[in-house]
């Protein structure tokens, strides 16, 4: 039975919902004004997102999609286009030395336990499952749908792990997403994960059935992200990425100079980076290098230089950057360096500096994920402590062309709008860069990665961006607009004009469905046409 201020509370949100208002800013004052006039207080927008979900499920109230923007949080999460959900693997031995990286008890290598997204492992015990549902929880408790996921896993070296773990972790992964209940008020984890006591004969042959239920699911994951190191790519590994439904691969790189990696007790050198980036890409995946200016033994001029050469070199070329200036923790070599006066971080000056001429050399067809890591202050005993580098860098009025500060995020209509192609040579193959963007070049609405070699045509990427669209929602809005099948059109004329007669596409698990309709069909873990 509902008590009168629940009652009372319905009758606020529905005046709130049926209120028109031209931006959040109108929004939070009428908010006040209906709170005033009903006595129900200022509520929180977890508690607005609740009442109005359950108004909808009832039929109260009919789906305003304005409405849901103004009262979603965290907005930004899914403006992608795709809802991200970071998951850690449990605390492994890792295979590298190098004097930066933490080491703290019961927390993956060069991670801390204070960091949101390990605090929100270690509350889930590290389970995968748990995580994911926990994640999927989280975002619709926020008023957001996240029907498209995409995951990634992180927790130090991917490939260092046992195989019967991986295994198992990714097999509950998929289960997560594919049993996941908005109904569901508590975790219920024994009932359905899948024991790490079964064969690794067994898990595969499950993965491959929680695989095939997640392209009919309504949380599909279109992506699956891991982390590993340069030196342990080789072909069986990628060959088994590709069994766990991996499109994306994060290594990290931190600097193209031998002597720095080998002053930082790095266990690789460049060859290890080129060799590795050449064959992830030649096996379609998306790759992410994680950069690392401020290393011991670099310059501003240093990092510079290297940052340079990412792209006038073909032998790297990376889609994404991570940009992680290096800082000082406790149980690190580098600690030890600090406090004995060996080693010197950069000024904030230094590195916003740097900051700014690296932005001005990013190509178009480069995303920069992030621009720093988010490590807490307290956390941090000496260098950049500022986590909002992007932001600093906008006010400043510093333009960038990569990717994420050129998508459309929240634009619902596609604009006047022209169709751009980039060539570029990367990792001895040819790379086409497919964008539909503004005529300025300034918004960005979706994009095609299509490599070209001697053997094959890849389409390694298609993104439309824009608020994410559940699968089968027809509304006025950039995704699900068709721009995804003319990009792959292109792609399709581009591979016949350079003799091809057949493309591939290193698609995500929850994706194959839509491929399909496009005449598609699975090969080998790919989604093979013949054109």
């Amino acid at each position: 039975m509902k008590n009168k201020l629940d009652k009372t509370r319905e009758k606020a949100v529905l005046k709130l919902a049926k209120t028109p208002v031209k931006n959040r800013q109108e929004f939070f004052v009428v908010q006040r004004k209906i709170a005033k006039k009903y006595s129900v207080g200022l509520m929180s927008s977890q508690e607005i997102i609740k009442i109005y979900q359950n108004l909808l499920k009832r039929k109260k109230i009919e789906r305003n999609t304005e409405f849901e923007k103004l009262i979603r949080k965290r907005a930004i999460r899914t403006m992608s286009g795709i809802a991200p959900v970071a998951v850690l693997t449990k605390p492994y031995p890792c295979p590298g030395k190098c004097a930066y990286c933490p080491s703290e008890k019961d927390v993956p290598k060069s991670y801390l336990s204070n960091e949101p997204a390990v605090m929100r492992a270690i509350r889930c015990d590290y389970n995968p499952y748990a995580q994911v549902q926990d994640r999927l929880r989280a975002l619709v408790a926020n008023g957001h749908e996240p029907t498209k996921i995409e995951l990634i896993v992180i927790g130090g070296t991917w490939s260092y792990l046992p195989k019967k773990y991986q295994y198992w972790y990714v097999l509950n992964l998929f289960a997560g997403a594919n049993r996941f209940r908005i109904k569901n008020k508590k975790l219920k984890i024994k009932n359905y994960k899948y024991p790490l006591s079964l064969p690794i004969k067994k898990l595969r042959e499950l993965l491959l059935q929680e695989q095939r239920k997640n392209e009919k699911a309504k949380y599909k994951i279109i992506g699956l992200t891991l982390e590993t190191r340069p030196d342990y790519i080789n072909r069986k590994e990628l060959d088994e990425m590709r069994q766990f439904g991996c499109t994306r691969v994060e290594i990290g790189v931190q600097t193209l100079d031998d002597e720095i990696l080998k002053l930082n007790k790095r266990g690789h050198g460049i060859k290890a980076i080129v060799d590795a980036t050449k064959l992830l890409k030649n096996y379609g995946f998306k790759v992410t290098y994680h950069i690392m200016p401020g290393l011991p033994g670099a310059t501003p001029a240093k990092d510079f230089k290297m940052f340079k050469s990412l792209f006038n070199d073909e032998r790297f070329q990376p889609d994404q950057i991570k940009f992680y200036p290096c800082v000082v923790t406790k149980g690190s070599l580098l600690y030890r360096w600090w406090k004995q006066g060996k080693y010197k971080p950069y000024t904030d000056k230094q590195l916003q500096n740097l900051i700014i001429k690296c932005k001005k050399e990013v190509p178009e067809y480069v995303r920069i994920i992030r621009l720093i890591r988010d490590i807490p202050g307290e956390s941090i005993i000496a260098g950049n402590k500022v986590t909002n580098l992007r932001q600093i860098m906008q006010n400043k009025g510093i333009e960038c062309k990569c990717i994420r500060c050129r998508e459309c995020k929240n634009q619902l209509k596609i604009k006047n709008h022209q169709l751009k192609i980039i060539y570029y040579q990367a990792s001895l193959g040819k790379e086409c860069f497919i964008s539909y963007e503004s005529e300025d070049g300034k918004i960005l609405y979706g994009f095609c990665r299509l490599r070209l070699n001697s053997k094959v045509a890849l389409v390694r990427e298609l993104h439309v961006y824009g608020e994410l669209a559940s699968v089968g929602e027809k509304q006025n809005m950039v995704q699900h607009s068709g721009l995804g099948k003319k990009l792959l059109k292109q792609a399709e004329e581009i591979a016949k004009d350079n003799k091809h007669n057949k493309i591939k596409i290193i698609s995500g698990v929850g994706v194959r469905g839509y491929y399909r309709k496009l005449k598609y069909r699975l090969n080998k873990t790919y989604m093979v046409k013949n054109i």
